[in-house]
Formats: C-alpha cells, structure tokens, sequence
C-alpha cells in the first residue's frame, strides 16, 4: 500500500510537534540557565557583602570635608549650600537658580557623608575567598550568556 495525502499530513504535523517540543525544551533550559546564574550572582554577592565591614569617621582624616594644605572646610560648613539654595528658592523669582544650588549643596553633603565612610575586610580563608568571587563571577557569566545569546 502507498501513502495517501493523509499519512503525509499526519507525518508533516508529527514532525511540527518534535520541532516544538525541542524548541520549548530549550526556552525552558536558557530560563533556568539565567536563573541558576543569577541565584548564584546573588549568593555571591550576599557574601561579598556579609565579609565587609563598614565605619565611619569624621571626613578626610579627622580634619573635615575638605583639606587643602592649611585650609581645612568643617563639616559644619556643608550645609551652607543647601541653606542658601532653599532661600534662593523662596526668594527669587526664577527658582531654576535656587534648585541648581540646592541640588550642589545636596552633592556636598552626600560626597562628604561617603567620604567619612572606611570599607574593610574580615579575615577570611581562601576557600571563602574563591567561593565568594567565585560565585559572582560565574553567576553573572551565566547570566550575560543567556541575556545575549544569538539564536
């Protein structure tokens, strides 16, 4: 006996179906690829963050914001940009003027908050050393592979 035209439909669509059953398969392995990758970024990060120490001090060095020889700008002084700005503000008819000085003095502030700030590190062993750098280099490999994958 021969094919007739409804073996070969029949052919046709059970070979459609392989090809989407392959093609899901893997959608569902570059999901959890990106996943994996980005539960082991997250791990690693995690404890990067947890063998981190962090203090505070008062400015550079104990001397204040700023330190230009003998020169020295206390904290204090810091928020006399904000201040001005925010009187600039209701002042003045054109705010733009007051709103750049308070964003500058907003700036100030922030650089002299992050520059009190001493990052340090616990002691720790390699083994926690290479698992934690370990960690987030492969989680993130993992995760830029699938993001730019060409198909």
């Amino acid at each position: 006996m021969g094919k007739t035209k409804h073996d070969d439909e029949l052919e046709k669509a059970y070979k459609e179906l392989k090809a989407f059953e392959k093609d899901s398969h893997k959608a569902r392995n570059e999901l959890l690829t990106f996943f994996c990758g980005l539960l082991m970024f997250a791990a690693g990060l995690f404890l990067i963050f947890q063998n981190t120490l962090v203090s505070s001090g008062y400015g550079i060095g104990g001397y204040g914001f700023l330190h230009f020889g003998s020169f020295n700008l206390p904290n204090g002084l810091i928020m006399v940009p904000l201040i001005i700005g925010i009187a600039m503000l209701f002042l003045m008819d054109r705010k733009i003027f007051g709103w750049i000085v308070v964003g500058i003095g907003i700036i100030i502030i922030l650089a002299a908050i992050i520059s009190s700030v001493h990052i340090t590190w616990r002691t720790t062993n390699m083994y926690v050393f290479i698992l934690m750098f370990g960690l987030t280099v492969a989680g993130g490999g993992m995760m830029l592979k699938e993001l730019f994958r060409k198909d």
